[in-house]
This record gives C-alpha cells, sequence and structure tokens, in this order.
C-alpha cells in the first residue's frame, strides 16, 4: 500500500512541477511580449515604422489572460504539491517544546496533527467539489479566455482529492504507531 501512495503521490508532485514550469514559461513570454510591445510603440516604432508595424500586425505583445492561466495553474500546484509534503513529513514543523517531550507523546501529538490535517484535507476536498458544481451549474467563465471557471476547480479538486486520500493514510499510519508504540514512518 505504502508503495502505491508513494508513487501517487510522487506522481502528483511531478505533474504539479510541470505545470508550474509551463506557467512560468508563460509568464516569461508574456513579459517579453509586453516589453516588445511597448518598444515597438515607442521609440523603436519611431526610428523603424514599417518593421514595428510588421511586427505588432503579428501580435506581438502580452498573452492575453495570462493571469487567468496562472490563477487556475498554481492553484492546482498547490493541491498537487501538498501530497509529497504530507507523505514526507515536509509541513514546517516548531519543536522549541515537544522536543524535551518523551516519544510516545511526540506520537500522540504527530497523530492528534496528522488526524486534523487529513480531516481539513477531506473538508478542503468536498468544498473544491461544491465550488466546482456550483461553477458548472451557473457556467462562469473567465473574463478575457472565456474558458469555464468549473476547469480549474476540477483539477484542484483532482489534486486535493490525492491529497485527502494521502492525508487518510498518514493518519492511519500514525494511529498505528501509537496503538503498537513503534515507528513506521519517520
Amino acid at each position: 500500500m505504502h508503495r502505491i501512495i508513494d508513487w501517487l503521490a510522487r506522481s502528483m508532485a511531478l505533474l504539479g512541477g510541470l505545470v508550474l514550469i509551463l506557467l512560468i514559461a508563460l509568464i516569461c513570454v508574456s513579459v517579453l511580449g509586453r516589453s516588445l510591445n511597448t518598444l515597438l510603440h515607442g521609440w523603436l516604432g519611431g526610428l523603424m515604422p514599417g518593421v514595428s508595424d510588421r511586427l505588432l500586425a503579428l501580435g506581438v505583445g502580452p498573452i492575453n489572460g495570462d493571469f487567468e492561466l496562472v490563477e487556475a495553474g498554481v492553484a492546482f500546484a498547490i493541491f498537487a504539491f501538498l501530497p509529497l509534503c504530507q507523505l514526507t513529513s515536509g509541513h514546517a514543523v516548531v519543536d522549541i517544546f515537544t522536543s524535551k517531550l518523551s516519544s510516545r507523546v511526540n506520537r500522540i501529538l504527530r497523530m492528534i496533527t496528522d488526524i486534523v490535517f487529513a480531516a481539513v484535507l477531506v473538508l478542503i476536498a468536498v468544498q473544491l467539489f461544491d465550488g466546482m458544481l456550483a461553477k458548472l451549474r451557473f457556467g462562469e467563465n473567465t473574463f478575457i479566455l472565456q474558458f469555464p471557471v468549473w476547469w480549474g476547480y476540477a483539477a484542484s479538486f483532482c489534486a486535493a482529492v490525492v491529497a485527502a486520500i494521502v492525508g487518510l493514510y498518514i493518519a492511519a499510519i500514525r494511529i498505528r504507531e501509537c496503538l503498537t508504540g513503534k515507528e513506521i514512518l519517520l
């Protein structure tokens, strides 16, 4: 079971990383296009109006709706990284006080924290599903690109479901650790 969960979490993180790389490329191209557009309308347009007009006619400029794609993509990427972060205990931890406690108390605290985290991940997935259905029902589209808003919700929902599954798995492991007194995951 651990192998499947590990593969699922790592695959989702890789997919989230790929989406982030594509978003970075999109932003770079858009910023470059915006800068070129400014130059072509500015002093370069005065020096070489023919070249400037031809490039502008080709559509040199920012990518329209880039922020809409970035908004949906980053939301997905955040949820895509959560499963691996949960699986590897990669969340920020402040252990100033807990480092002085016994291993049994630390196991109990870790169990409680992971149970709460799993419950929150399930709640987030449920709320994303409800939000997706609402956006689908009302047919809401983005302002510039006019793509359905529910697409971004659907992508984030899929990643949140994987995060919830991993969260529930980790919570079950922590409960087992508390019952047996043995560390299964570090």
